[in-house]
């Protein structure tokens, strides 16, 4: 399928890439996702080595992204919107790292909405954590988590996230974890500094 297929790419970019590698992650391994997590475009081997030299541990989970993400939310209730089902998997081991840091208080800071709804997944329902047991479970599977304004996060405590699509449910992930007021007063910072927006654009970081 790689051989004869092409690089599924957002609505709103018309032309071919010229170089598809450039809508992939440094650290993408499993093929299968209709898009890339964008905010992880923007790392590095240079920049996560200096992470790790400052002493911030990486740690790396699936989430097989479907093409219902591109979709915009056009019910006039959010909470009736239907979000299609995307493989997920958090391995033993990450979920031993993110129960290490939260016990020595360090913060879990998700690099994208596509992570942030993995590790909200692992946190949530029939694989949250028992009373003085670990933060959250090794998981694999489906998940349709719908994450909007009123939801309460269980396990993220900080995000990096590009500029999204209005009326999208990454933005209302995004409006969840932070607040309409704050999102709107940084949406209009980025435009008054004309920061570029969507897949190829700038990030934020949100603590």
């Amino acid at each position: 399928a790689e051989a004869v297929g092409r690089t599924p790419l957002p609505p709103y970019i018309h032309e071919p890439l010229r170089d598809p590698e450039r809508y992939q992650t440094v650290y993408a391994r499993e093929p299968g996702s209709a898009a890339a997590p964008t905010a992880g475009l923007h790392f590095t081997p240079g920049l996560l080595l200096r992470l790790r030299e400052m002493g911030v541990q990486s740690a790396f989970v699936t989430l097989h992204v479907g093409l219902d993400t591109f979709r915009p939310v056009g019910e006039e209730r959010v909470e009736e919107h239907q979000m299609h089902s995307e493989y997920c998997r958090l391995p033993p081991e990450v979920a031993a790292q993110i129960n290490q840091a939260r016990r020595e208080g360090r913060r879990v800071i998700a690099v994208g909405t596509t992570v942030v709804r993995v590790l909200e997944t692992a946190a949530d329902g029939d694989h949250s954590p028992r009373p003085g047991s670990q933060v959250v479970q090794p998981f694999e599977g489906a998940t349709d988590l719908f994450i909007y304004p009123g939801y309460e996060f269980r396990l993220v405590e900080g995000m990096i996230t590009n500029f999204h699509l209005p009326r999208s449910t990454l933005l209302m992930l995004v409006a969840a974890f932070c607040g309409k007021d704050l999102l709107d007063r940084a949406y209009a910072e980025a435009i008054r500094l004309r920061y570029r927006f969507y897949s190829f654009g700038d990030a934020m970081l949100i603590i």
